[in-house]
This record gives structure tokens, C-alpha cells and sequence, in this order.
């Protein structure tokens, strides 16, 4: 018993100095920071390397066993294999090391291993059999995200059962210290079927000879494409120390598609693809590697060690499942006569940035703490966006209220803030337009004759530019991504659009026209589009007789879609009864829906479609029509008219995304809504609302400008005061009071921010000066008494005196009235003295002055214009 216990002791003090685990990959998933540090001298964390992440989702931690390499340029290996007997795909990766200890680490994916060892030095192989490249990482590179719906496909029939790591060790002066290393990526993995399968495409130079002392020395790669189309997302650029710059291309008929450039020096990770490049069959790829051979003596190789070099460009690319390739390679030229036409920025280093360069060096946390300080300045911005007092009027002196116009369905803002109009023309949607199985049944009409899209300037309503026309049946939803381009739907044709802003025929379309359906290729009237910013997805509601919001790759493949009917009783979360209407919020990742028979607003993941939360109020109704929201965390909404006997007023709502709390609500002064459908808002808070039966466009405004002015001087102030009376009555003018009560009031409320709304500065500025001026007649008053008084102190007055003090008393009060006084001088305006109205009628008199109206209400009111339709 005794020497079991021994054996137990001595075998735990061995095991306590090698590598005591790995990290718990659950906890890399849920709170992984893009932080990399030196190792210590032990491997923390925990042994388990395989944790559960759910019912079809888990992580695999692949690690170097706690290993000390004893030379520079040092290769070893390790394998793991793959948990699972059936298919999985790789949907994430996360790196553990530091290039303080590692040069680069490649991950293959094979079936046989080249060794059974824990490790073994890679000069022995990496795999007996056929080995591919699943994921690659040098010099502190931030993790490489791969697109939802996109995964390496591994075990089954056809993927790999072992993955392979190597890790290549540079410079071993970092293991002075004889710790054991430990570096290595953690994998995430699911069972669910990928729709796109993800691949590497490897372009290598092999025979790039670099002479000494050479200022520049290109080495060129192409091959011809000649298998099924792929799409191009991420890059990465791999050389040794001589390297300056690395550009890959596609090229198809003579033109040259830049995939993507970038310094080596820098931290070579895999980085996105800037607008997404699809490769067909017969393009060519090509890549160009610039080496300078300053400061070397002898001739520079294509090697494995870090005096050699190396000339490698990884494309990661998907490609529909049926037709998938998982690796391939490019080691030749092809046509070298071709890069006599390569872009000249091939050849031009890349500025590197200084924050890219602590990156380099290995100084993440303070990159990151350099973020977290923008994320919390960004976050006080929104704050103080919200904290701001303001209110949404409609600005009346805009005429686009005028415009002939058909049924207005969609709105958007371009890139320049103009305004943009979606309408049906001719054209109306109403009980014949469609049969019980939604089939559109006036195709005898033909297209809209009337171009659909129409741009104006947003202060004035001019047209500034027009298209759509012989294109669209019914249009209906309208958005614009950051590129400029125009995403619109139209529920007759059962399609949505991308179209340039000077092209007549669409970039793009999905769905099959006038064929509504349910499955992957068809839509039922879908409503409306929005496009991820950052990824380049779009995503599309569908529709009126389908219950679903449906995600495509930026080329238009399908990828996921999520939403069912709604069942009865109260709607579940993920239920829609027409998804009418969608707001990307790029700010926190997420995509809001309108979801407009059930009167509220529902959030869900960008990429996942998991469901975050629902805003819905009382006053929204029955029904929520449209959502816009802006930068700063505010979320527009308009909501439709009340069923009989129901309450809530058809209007616009401002809301404080992060609590969905209502700030604001809003509606026209000129006009009624009658079915608005749309709504759009830009960042200062002007709105605009598009009503399909009205088929006019409103324009709203934030009074907060007006509110909340600063001005340092009285003169200044007085001008803004009489500027803002103006205003008043402009307003007024507009809106008789014979147009019934609830203009009354909102000319009331009109006054009383117009009272209420003076600044400190000025209402100190007016208190000061009547006390100076004060104290001025006082100071005159005594130096009269003083000179008009004899020896024995009589006081004596002068009638100028007493008209004066006359003047300065109230009516039977003995005070003072100032306003009186001043208003004796001819000349004189009361504005700014006497006390302001705060009740807002247009009929109140100064109590003790009945000669002195409140000019700002004094004009007499128009008759009613005439109603517009």
C-alpha cells in the first residue's frame, strides 16, 4: 500500500511540471477576447478536449503536448483525431500563440497521420495520405471568421478523419527558460448540414531565386480556373522577412479583379475579401509576391527556414455543396506575358498603420483597450443622442407633399441623403389583382409605363434623377445598401431586385417571375430587402402569404431563412403574420421586422436568426407597418389605422432602441395619414413617411435644433427670438384655426415652445438688463433730488420727475412696471421683456395692459387650403 502511494506521488509530481490541459473551449466560444500573450511555463486550463455546445454543436481544443523545441526553425506535428464517426463541418476557428514563441501554424485535415506519436518532427510528413489545408495563422493574427451557412466538411464518406497541426518555431531564444509550449487552435464544429462548403485555394511560387543586394524581385503565379463557380471571401498573404507586398487577382477577358493586397509584415491573417469575387470556369488566377534582396549577401531561396523565403496566397472560397472541392493548388505560371498588365499597385508597399503594427509586435491589449475606449465614446455619443429634448414635427413648407405620385410603397435614403421614392405608377393593388393561390392577374396591363423610382433633393422635392420604368408590376419594398445599389421588391412578379442607380436593367434577381412558391427559389409577395454592411448578406421578408425571413449570400445563394405562421392565441417569438417591413441595425447585430398583422417589432441575430426580443405597445394597434432606425439608438416606426371601435391613433413613433421605450410620437399638420406604409429616417432626425393611399410623402423634423441653440450674445439672442416668432406664425398661418381643434392645440403647443424654449444665456442676459437700466434712473432720480433739495433737506420735485416716477408704478400697487415704462417710447417692441405667454392663446392680453397683445398671435387666420389627394 505504502509504495502504491509513492508510485501515485512521484507520478503526480512528474504530470504537475508537463502541460496540465488545455483551455475549456466553452469558455473560448462564449467569452473568447482576441487577446494573445506568452505562454508561462505551464499549459493552464483544462484536459478536456472535446466540450458539448449544445445538441448538434461542439469544440475541439487541438494543442501541442507541452513541447520544448531544442533548435531554431523547428517543425513539429501533432494529431487529434476527429470525435465524431459521421459528417461535421468546421464553422470557427480560434488561435492560442503568440509569435513571440511560434513563426506560423498550419492545420490540414487527412485521414492518416503521418505518425501515432503525441508529436513527431514534421520532417517525417504531415499525412501519409492526402492532406488539406483547413486553416493557417502567423504573426498574431486575429481570428478568421467564416460566413454563416459556410463549413469545412470533415469525417463521413468524403472529409478527413484526423486533423493535423504544425507549428513552426523560428527563433527558440524564447524557450531560454525551458517552458513547455502549448500552442495550438481551437475548432467549432456542428453536426447541421452546411449549404456552402468552404475550401483553400493555395497559390505558391517554388522557384523564386532572390539575389543580393536586388531593390525589387517579383515572383508571379497564375493558373487557369477550370472547375464549378466559387466565391472569393478571405485572403491571406504569407512570406519571410524580404517580403513587401502581396496581391492576388482574378482575371477574366483582359480585366484585372483585385481579391486582395496586403503587407506580409503585417499580422497574416485571413482577412475578408472587400467585395466579394465569384471565379468561374476558365478565369485565370493570378499572384504577384514583391521581395527586395537589400541587406542580404547571398542568394535568397523559396525554403523552410526563416532565412529562406516563401511566396504563398491563400484564398478561403465557398462552393455549393453538390459540386465542393476542398483544396487546391497552384504552384506554376501559367502566362507570364500576362502581368506585363497587372495594376501598378501590385508593385506599391502597404502603408502599415501604427495600431497594425502593435498587432505585430504583439501588443493586442493595448489595441483592444484602445477599442473598448471607441466602444465607450460611441456608446456616450448614443447616450446624449437620447438624453436630447426634441420633438418630430411635420415641416410644413415642404412641397413634396404635392407631388403626383402613385400608390407609394417604399422609401429610402441614398448615399448623397437624397430621397428616394418607390411607387406604383398606374398601378394599384387592390381585390383583383390576385386570385386565392396568388397569382397575379393583371399581366394584360403590362409593366409600369411611369418610371417607379424617382430621387429628390430632400429640402426642396425636386427630381434630381428617375428609372424603373416597363420594369416592376407592383412595387413594394425599397432599401440601399452602402455601395449605393437599390434592393426593391415587387409582389406581383414575386422577385426582389438589385439595380444600379444609373442602370437600367437589374444587377440581379431572385425568385421566379410571377411564380409565387415557398421553397428556396421562390418568394409570395416578399416585402421588403435589407443588406448586412459588413458581410455583404441579404435578407428578405416574405412575404404576404409566407411567414419567413429568408438569407442569401452577397451573390444571391441561399443560405438559411428562419419564421413560421402564427399559431393562435398570442404570437410566439420567430412568428409572423406578414413580415412587412425590415431595419438592419448594424450597430449591435441585429435585424428588426416589422411584423405587421401582429402589431409589434421583432429582433433576431444577424447570420443566426436567433431571436433577441420583441417591442410591441398598446399604442402601436393591430398593426405595425414599418421600422427605420438610425445611428445614435433610435428606432422609427409607423403604425396603421385603428379597427372600428379601437382607440389608437395611426402615427409615427420615436423609440430608444436599446429599452424600446417610446420617446416621441408624431403626426402631419397638413393632410391626414390614411395607410402610411413606409418610413425612413436619416441621423439628424428628419423622417419621412410614404402613404400608400394618400400616395403622398411626408417630411418631419426634430425641433431640438431650435431648442437647444447657444448664443453668447443679447443682440444675437433677440434676433433668434424674433427668428423663432417668425417661425411661429409661418406655422400658424398654415394651420387656421377654423381646421378644427387639434390645430388649435398644436398651435398652442407651437407658442408655448416658443416661450418655453429661451435659453439661460438669454433669460439672463434680459433679467440683467432692465436692472442696469434701473439703477441708471435710480442713480438719475437721486442726483435730481440731491440737486433740487435745500439746506433744511425739503424735497422738492420736478414734474418731469414725478411723470417719471409716475410711469414706473403699477396700477394702484406702487411697484414697478418696466414693460409699461419701456413701452412708452414709441418705437418700442414688448418682445422679450413682458412675461411670454405659457398658456399659448391666441386671445390672451396682458392683465394690467389691455392695449398690449402677444404680436406672435395677432395675425388673423387664412382660410383652409384645399385638401390634395
Amino acid at each position: 500500500m505504502a509504495g502504491l502511494v509513492n508510485n501515485l506521488l512521484i507520478l503526480f509530481l512528474v504530470f504537475q511540471n508537463t502541460c496540465l490541459g488545455f483551455r475549456n473551449p466553452l469558455s473560448v466560444f462564449r467569452r473568447y477576447k482576441d487577446v494573445t500573450r506568452s505562454l508561462t511555463n505551464e499549459c493552464l486550463g483544462s484536459d478536456r478536449q472535446v466540450i458539448s455546445l449544445g445538441l448538434s454543436d461542439f469544440a475541439l481544443d487541438i494543442r501541442m503536448p507541452g513541447v520544448t523545441p531544442k533548435q531554431s526553425d523547428t517543425y513539429l506535428c501533432m494529431s487529434v483525431p476527429l470525435p465524431v464517426d459521421d459528417e461535421a463541418y468546421v464553422v470557427d476557428f480560434k488561435p492560442h500563440a503568440s509569435m513571440d514563441t511560434v513563426h506560423h501554424m498550419l492545420l490540414f485535415g487527412c485521414n492518416e497521420p503521418s505518425s501515432t506519436k503525441s508529436y513527431w518532427d514534421c520532417d517525417e510528413g504531415t499525412c501519409k495520405d492526402k492532406s488539406n489545408i483547413l486553416y493557417a495563422w502567423a504573426r498574431n493574427a486575429p481570428p478568421t471568421r467564416l460566413p454563416k451557412g459556410v463549413g469545412f466538411r470533415v469525417g463521413g464518406e468524403t472529409g478527413g478523419r484526423f486533423f493535423v497541426l504544425q507549428v513552426h518555431y523560428g527563433d527558440i531564444s524564447a524557450f531560454r527558460d525551458k517552458h513547455s509550449d502549448c500552442s495550438g487552435v481551437t475548432l467549432h464544429l456542428t453536426h447541421q448540414k452546411q449549404p456552402l462548403i468552404a475550401g483553400m485555394y493555395l497559390m505558391m511560387s517554388v522557384n523564386t531565386v532572390i539575389p543580393p543586394g536586388e531593390k525589387v524581385v517579383d515572383a508571379d503565379i497564375a493558373c487557369h480556373y477550370k472547375r464549378f463557380p466559387m466565391h472569393l471571401f478571405a485572403y491571406r498573404v504569407h512570406t519571410h522577412k524580404l517580403g513587401k507586398v502581396v496581391s492576388g487577382y482574378r482575371v477574366r477577358n483582359g480585366q484585372w479583379t483585385l481579391i486582395g493586397r496586403q503587407s506580409p509584415q503585417l499580422p497574416q491573417a485571413f482577412y475578408p475579401v472587400e467585395h466579394l469575387v465569384d471565379v468561374s470556369y476558365d478565369d485565370i488566377l493570378a499572384a504577384r509576391c514583391v521581395f527586395s534582396g537589400e541587406g542580404r549577401t547571398t542568394e535568397t531561396h523559396i525554403g523552410g527556414t526563416a532565412n529562406d523565403e516563401m511566396c504563398n496566397f491563400y484564398i478561403m472560397y465557398y462552393m455549393d455543396a453538390k459540386h465542393a472541392v476542398s483544396y487546391m493548388t497552384c504552384t506554376q505560371n501559367a502566362n507570364p506575358e500576362m502581368f506585363r498588365d497587372i495594376p501598378q499597385e501590385a508593385n506599391i508597399p502597404v502603408t502599415i498603420k501604427s495600431d497594425m503594427l502593435k498587432m505585430t509586435h504583439g501588443h493586442h491589449e493595448e489595441t483592444m483597450d484602445t477599442d473598448k475606449s471607441s466602444l465607450l465614446q460611441q456608446a456616450k455619443k448614443e447616450e446624449e443622442s437620447l438624453d436630447q429634448d426634441f420633438h418630430i414635427e411635420e415641416v410644413v413648407e415642404w412641397p413634396g407633399l404635392d407631388l403626383k405620385l402613385g400608390q407609394v410603397s417604399g422609401l429610402a435614403l441614398d448615399l448623397e441623403k437624397n430621397l428616394v421614392i418607390f411607387h406604383r405608377g398606374d398601378h394599384v393593388w387592390d381585390e383583383n389583382s390576385f386570385d386565392s393561390k396568388f397569382v397575379y392577374q393583371q399581366r394584360g396591363l403590362g409593366p409600369i409605363e411611369q418610371n417607379t423610382i424617382l430621387v429628390l433633393n430632400p429640402s426642396n422635392a425636386k427630381l434630381l434623377h428617375s428609372m424603373g420604368k416597363r420594369l416592376f408590376y407592383l412595387p413594394h419594398g425599397l432599401s440601399i445598401d452602402k455601395n449605393g445599389y437599390y434592393w426593391v421588391t415587387d409582389v406581383a412578379l414575386h422577385q426582389v431586385f438589385k439595380l444600379g442607380a444609373d442602370v437600367k436593367e437589374p444587377l440581379l434577381i431572385l425568385g421566379m417571375a410571377l411564380q409565387p412558391g415557398s421553397d428556396k427559389n421562390h418568394f409570395c409577395q416578399p416585402t421588403d430587402v435589407a443588406v448586412d454592411p459588413i458581410t455583404g448578406s441579404i435578407y428578405v421578408s416574405d412575404g404576404y402569404c409566407n411567414s419567413r425571413v429568408i438569407q442569401f449570400s452577397p451573390n444571391g445563394l441561399y443560405m438559411m431563412q428562419w419564421g413560421e405562421e402564427t399559431s393562435l392565441g398570442r404570437a410566439r417569438p420567430g412568428q409572423f403574420h406578414i413580415p412587412h417591413s425590415l431595419a438592419l441595425i448594424p450597430d449591435f447585430s441585429e435585424l428588426c421586422v416589422a411584423d405587421r398583422e401582429n402589431g409589434r417589432i421583432q429582433c433576431f441575430r444577424l447570420g443566426t436568426g436567433e431571436f433577441v426580443r420583441e417591442i410591441k405597445h398598446k399604442s402601436f394597434g393591430r398593426e405595425l407597418f414599418a421600422v427605420s432606425y438610425v445611428p445614435g439608438g433610435l428606432l422609427f416606426a409607423i403604425n396603421g389605422m385603428p379597427y372600428p371601435g379601437e382607440a389608437e391613433p395611426v402615427q409615427g413613433f420615436v423609440m430608444n432602441f436599446s429599452t424600446g421605450e417610446i420617446i416621441d410620437t408624431f403626426i402631419p399638420l397638413r393632410k391626414s395619414f390614411e395607410m402610411p406604409h413606409d418610413v425612413v429616417a436619416s441621423e439628424d432626425k428628419t423622417v419621412f413617411i410614404g402613404d400608400v393611399h394618400a400616395r403622398a410623402v411626408w417630411k418631419f423634423a426634430s425641433t431640438e435644433k431650435m431648442e437647444h441653440r447657444s448664443v453668447k450674445k443679447a443682440g444675437i439672442e433677440v434676433q433668434e427670438i424674433k427668428e423663432r416668432e417668425t417661425i411661429v406664425e409661418a406655422r400658424l398661418k398654415n394651420n387656421p384655426e377654423s381646421t378644427g381643434p387639434l390645430k388649435k392645440q398644436e398651435k398652442q403647443r407651437l407658442v408655448q415652445q416658443a416661450s418655453t424654449g429661451v435659453s439661460f444665456v438669454l433669460i439672463t442676459t434680459l433679467v440683467i438688463i432692465p436692472v442696469v437700466v434701473l439703477l441708471a434712473i435710480l442713480v438719475f432720480i437721486r442726483w435730481r433730488k440731491t440737486t433740487l433739495c435745500g439746506a433744511d433737506g425739503e424735497h422738492k420735485l420736478d414734474p418731469s420727475s414725478g411723470r417719471i416716477l409716475g410711469k414706473l408704478k403699477g396700477k394702484g400697487s406702487g411697484g414697478l412696471n418696466l414693460g409699461n415704462f419701456f413701452a412708452s417710447h414709441k418705437g418700442y417692441s414688448r418682445k422679450g421683456f413682458d412675461r411670454l405667454s405659457t398658456e399659448g392663446s391666441d386671445q390672451e392680453k396682458d392683465e394690467d395692459d389691455s392695449t398690449d397683445s402677444e404680436e406672435e398671435c395677432s395675425a388673423p387666420p387664412l382660410p383652409p387650403a384645399p385638401s390634395s389627394s
